[in-house]
């Protein structure tokens, strides 16, 4: 059985929490991936900017429902998810556009559980960490090479 360490990029492509979205996109395009883990000073990683990130910059702001009553104003969605969307659409750096709740695995994790997490969490790539440091990742890509070889 294959393990995330026989498939992974060694050479992981990141940014800083403070890298520009402009520069981000550059990245992303000059070297034709689609998202780069975002990593501290400790080569930790703090989150993921993908595609899908920087796109939200062009989307149209969803203003919440609501209701008034009595010159007074009653939200009928939740607020705490506008003041992201909205972080995400004016944010310029890495953390401000970032998901901050990342995936990671291990270098020795089976391949059918990364695949696995991939289809069940919708995401396409997970950094592979050793003692909580950024060692590599595997892309949906690299898992189809797999079934070619």
């Amino acid at each position: 059985m294959k393990l995330a360490k026989d498939i992974m990029t060694k050479k992981v492509i990141t940014v800083a929490p403070d890298t520009k979205v402009e520069e981000i996109a550059e990245i992303l395009s000059k070297n034709n991936i689609s998202g780069v883990p975002v990593v501290n000073e400790n080569n930790e990683v703090v989150g993921i900017v993908s595609e899908g990130d920087l796109i939200y910059k062009d989307k149209k702001l969803h203003m919440p429902s609501f209701v008034q009553i009595l010159g007074g104003i009653i939200f009928l969605e939740s607020m705490k998810a506008f003041e992201k969307e909205l972080k995400k659409i004016i944010g310029y750096k890495a953390e401000d556009i970032m998901e901050k709740h990342v995936i990671t695995v291990t270098e020795d994790t089976p391949i059918d559980e990364i695949a696995t997490i991939m289809i069940e969490k919708r995401i396409n790539r997970v950094p592979v960490v050793r003692k909580s440091k950024l060692v590599g990742i595997v892309t949906r890509a690299d898992i189809v090479k797999t079934l070619v070889k």
